[in-house]
């Protein structure tokens, strides 16, 4: 059985009545993946906008496996404390990780947050010394179009981030730097951040390319036309 772990911030959770790009991820592995698979990690939920809180159950389609590893203003900063023990938890053998815009929006500069990134890591490995992981740079927001020193430090942290990528490799615990997904904001986002149905499917389709191209799992990810 291999263990998917989604990691993430409020792109990965989801609010009430979305789909998540976990679910198309779970789609395209059951399409593609030619063994035993399933996601996994220690939390469940969406995030409820009403209730400001993660508390919400009401996924668009519920009957997949909605296990994970994200919240909603979270970022490495949050995670990095707890991926060993959620590694450890779950015996997940992958991670698909999509962190960065939070921390840089909120909480931490480029260099700390590529620090953190670093320790997240270490961390999971602690807990799995054959851990793969899979990372997904910042994607582009709305913010980054009007606010030119955190577009700024978006682009320095990917920068940095690839670089820890290619420090960090090993070949029992492969990292990989999905490739940034093909991202529209007026045509992939409902509020020039967080993914609609279409951005689901590129996100999905981000991490997907990055496993089949680099590792040979699965196939390549069908996205719908639109």
């Amino acid at each position: 059985m291999l263990r998917f772990m989604p990691v993430g911030d409020s792109i990965t959770i989801g609010s009430a009545g979305d789909h998540t790009w976990r679910y198309r991820m779970w789609q395209h592995l059951c399409a593609t993946y030619s063994g035993p698979c399933t996601l996994v990690g220690p939390r469940e939920a969406l995030y409820d906008k009403t209730a400001d809180a993660p508390t919400s159950y009401a996924y668009a389609e519920p009957d997949f496996p909605r296990t994970h590893l994200a919240g909603w203003g979270e970022g490495w900063l949050h995670m990095a404390p707890l991926i060993a023990d959620a590694v450890r938890r779950s015996r997940a053998d992958v991670l698909l990780v999509a962190l960065g815009l939070i921390d840089l929006g909120f909480y931490t500069d480029a260099e700390q947050s590529a620090d953190n990134a670093r320790t997240f890591v270490t961390r999971a490995r602690t807990a799995n010394p054959r851990i793969h992981m899979v990372l997904l740079p910042v994607i582009p927001n709305i913010r980054a179009q009007t606010d030119t020193l955190f577009a700024t430090q978006v682009a320095l942290f990917n920068d940095l981030l690839e670089k820890a990528v290619a420090d960090l490799d090993e070949p029992r615990s492969p990292l990989l730097l999905a490739p940034p997904p093909a991202y529209d904001l007026h045509r992939d986002t409902y509020d020039g951040t967080h993914p609609n149905t279409h951005g689901e499917h590129r996100i999905a389709e981000a991490f997907a390319e990055a496993m089949h191209q680099e590792w040979g799992l699965g196939e390549p990810y069908r996205a719908p036309a639109y």
